[in-house]
């Protein structure tokens, strides 16, 4: 083989390998560390280094789950008529055991980054916090009975990456908890939830037949564009709440310029494949959202 093949090769792969992280995920493992900052700013508890650990955390996680999915999903067979992005495993591209020990490193990076944390704040009860979300990212699709296929992943999504990820951030700073850090970590986890909805209803058909019952699957397609459109904008009813006492909060609002055409979209849409524009948007709207409240709150 030519030098300028293997290149070739190496480059194919690496564009797979980033495929397979699913980058546009990535806002939501963003998007609940920045709001989990906001009331250690205002409270002056802020910590950079605090900060960072946790995104690594949050990231590493996404990352991780997202290859542990790919490879549950990919040796089910879940995967093999699914509408959206090529999938490492169930398109053949790269082998099972490779995406797996890919999942284990990413975990194994998002422990040592909490592992940091713990030994930072001496609150050694949050590794318990981290084991659990770890084993919560490994039977979303995989082990025996994996809860994704039950239609609770929806709920897991909410914990974690909503309010665990924002009032874990904030908590780890201030060393309490208050109810601003817990609204907006419920607005993080609707957000991870809008996008986990809309992205089941663009596989229901296939998933049904896999027997993957999502949520979307177990409810059908009207009530899951229903939920949809209520996670997607509760959290604008949410930094309203919250505007009522810091009025800043309602710059927020101006993520609407994202979830307004993802909501078109959404309703305009006639195929599944249409869908996966909504699902970036939604993604893109609750870092913009975080963003946002992350500056001004």
């Amino acid at each position: 083989m030519s030098k300028n093949s293997k290149q070739n090769k190496s480059r194919k792969r690496a564009k797979l390998w980033i495929a397979g992280a699913r980058l546009r995920t990535l806002p939501l493992a963003v998007a609940p560390v920045l709001l989990g900052c906001c009331m250690p700013l205002a409270t002056q508890t802020f910590s950079v280094v605090l900060m960072a650990l946790a995104l690594a955390v949050a990231i590493m996680l996404q990352i991780g789950v997202n290859y542990a999915n790919d490879y549950s999903d990919g040796i089910r067979g879940t995967d093999a008529h699914r509408v959206g992005p090529v999938r490492l495993v169930g398109s053949g591209s790269i082998k099972p055991a490779e995406v797996k020990r890919a999942a284990f490193i990413a975990f194994a990076v998002a422990a040592l980054a909490g592992l940091g944390i713990v030994v930072i704040t001496q609150l050694w009860w949050l590794t318990a916090v981290g084991v659990a979300a770890i084993l919560a990212a490994w039977f979303y699709t995989g082990g025996k009975r994996p809860y994704g296929y039950a239609g609770l992943g929806d709920v897991m999504v909410f914990i974690f990456f909503g309010l665990v990820a924002t009032v874990g951030t904030s908590f780890i700073q201030q060393r309490y908890l208050d109810q601003t850090s817990v609204l907006l970590g419920a607005a993080a986890g609707f957000f991870a939830c809008a996008v986990l909805m809309v992205n089941n209803l663009r596989d229901r058909v296939t998933d049904q037949h896999v027997g993957k019952k999502t949520l979307s699957v177990r409810v059908g397609a009207t009530w899951s564009k229903v939920i949809f459109l209520l996670d997607l904008w509760l959290p604008f009813a949410i930094i309203s709440l919250i505007g009522s006492v810091y009025h800043t909060a309602l710059f927020g609002w101006a993520a609407v310029f994202l979830t307004a055409p993802a909501t078109v979209i959404f309703l305009a849409a006639k195929t599944p494949k249409e869908l996966i524009l909504v699902l970036k948007l939604t993604s893109y709207a609750a870092l913009l959202f975080a963003v946002i409240e992350f500056l001004v709150l």
